[in-house]
């Protein structure tokens, strides 16, 4: 057996790879294999979600003991086997009960990799090379999926639960790999008053609170993250059940859904791409007139995708909002992370972020139920309702945008004055 590790950058490389490729092979088949083999209402399929989202909210700071105290090295690892052995779960029997096993099997091992990893690899190459090392995955990762989604598709028209299975035995080799090839010498455990716990939790929220109320701006940036989490289960559950039930999708092209979906998420991977490095070489990111509109555009484009998709009357009509909603959210993570950023002092940000991310995540379990209960009876009012829960974010961002404009000519006309 191989006993000499590898440099952290280069594992680095190749977990993003393989990492991509694996999810890429189970989450463009996923969804498809969900409506069509296992047959699940809409209600069932937003609570296979749900069910995600509430074990990972438990399970977080649990699992996040072995990071702190025993290794992040170990935590990954521990996860990364976990996430592949519940793909293997979900389509071992195509029921509903396997899907919800296989999921909570899948959050757990989610909250073992999340922060661990990236915490182990800024430990192994220091923070002054942590960022060029994300972008470079980030890169390999992007292009692996073009390769994944390809392999998909010709794997999904053999089975449709065959992609899920090879992805999850990618990622059973990719701990494998990390096991036998993943160094660890910059690891040192976590003195106990800076580990997270329930309590530490729950004091960061009070805390985050405690700040926020005298801050509007950051109240406004807890807002648009809540919205942006109530609104998205339906989306992110129902809008490829939506084509596939209410327009029959693989009549109108004559072509398995998966092929269909296959193809369309390679379109979305390619603009993708090109948008962003559009965005990176023209949005000037400190400027907080200018990255706000953006934020302002392309949640309108969401607004405007979803809710169109609720009304769409043809296929064609449902593809063009379809790409519509999809270009915006691809877009948005980074100008809304660095729009988050912007906004919040810097001896601050950890307790907001965290604050964030709680209520992120609790509008993803809130909201998700109550949709699923509606998409049960139209998955058209469940996405006009989706859209309507987001559109407030429209109004929060318009808010900030004016004030911000003011600060700026008030501004201009100090530095005249002087």
């Amino acid at each position: 057996m191989f006993t000499r590790k590898l440099d952290a950058f280069r594992v680095h490389l190749w977990y993003s790879g393989l990492g991509s490729f694996g999810g890429t092979l189970v989450w463009t088949a996923m969804m498809v294999y969900q409506v069509q083999v296992v047959g699940l209402s809409a209600l069932q399929l937003v609570l296979v979600g749900t069910t995600m989202e509430v074990t990972a909210f438990l399970f977080e700071i649990p699992t996040g003991i072995v990071a702190d105290v025993y290794s992040r090295r170990l935590s990954t690892i521990i996860g990364v086997f976990l996430i592949g052995f519940a793909y293997l779960v979900e389509v071992s029997v195509p029921r509903f009960e396997a899907l919800i096993i296989g999921n909570i099997i899948w959050s757990i091992g989610y909250t073992f990799t999340s922060g661990a990893y990236q915490a182990w690899l800024v430990d192994e190459i220091g923070q002054e090379r942590a960022g060029n090392a994300f972008i470079r995955g980030d890169q390999v990762s992007r292009m692996v999926s073009l390769l994944g989604i390809v392999t998909c598709i010709a794997l999904g028209t053999v089975y449709l639960g065959l992609p899920v299975i090879v992805g999850g035995l990618i990622y059973i080799a990719t701990a494998i790999f990390l096991l036998v090839f993943m160094p660890e010498t910059g690891f040192k455990p976590t003195p106990a008053p800076d580990r997270n716990t329930f309590q530490k939790m729950g004091d960061t929220f009070g805390a985050g609170l405690k700040v926020v109320r005298s801050r509007p701006k950051l109240m406004s940036i807890l807002a648009v993250g809540l919205f942006f989490g109530l609104f998205s289960e339906a989306w992110d559950r129902l809008g490829q059940a939506f084509l596939i039930r209410e327009f029959n999708i693989e009549s109108a092209f004559g072509l398995p859904a998966i092929v269909i979906f296959g193809t369309m998420n390679a379109i979305m991977l390619i603009i993708g791409i090109t948008a962003l490095e559009v965005m990176r070489r023209r949005l000037d990111t400190n400027n907080p007139v200018k990255l706000t509109r953006v934020v302002f555009i392309l949640t309108a484009m969401m607004v405007f995708g979803i809710i169109g998709y609720a009304f769409s009357p043809v296929l064609g009509v449902a593809l063009a909002l379809w790409f519509i909603f999809t270009i915006g959210r691809e877009l948005i993570g980074a100008p809304l992370a660095t729009w988050t950023n912007l906004h919040i002092d810097s001896n601050v940000r950890a307790t907001v972020l965290s604050m964030q991310s709680q209520t992120d995540a609790i509008g993803q379990m809130v909201g998700g139920p109550p949709l699923g209960l509606i998409g049960q009876q139209s998955m058209r009012l469940a996405f006009l309702a989706s859209g309507l829960i987001l559109s407030p974010a429209l109004l929060i961002l318009n808010w900030v945008r004016e004030r911000e404009k003011r600060g700026a000519l008030i501004a201009e006309v100090e530095v005249e004055t002087v």
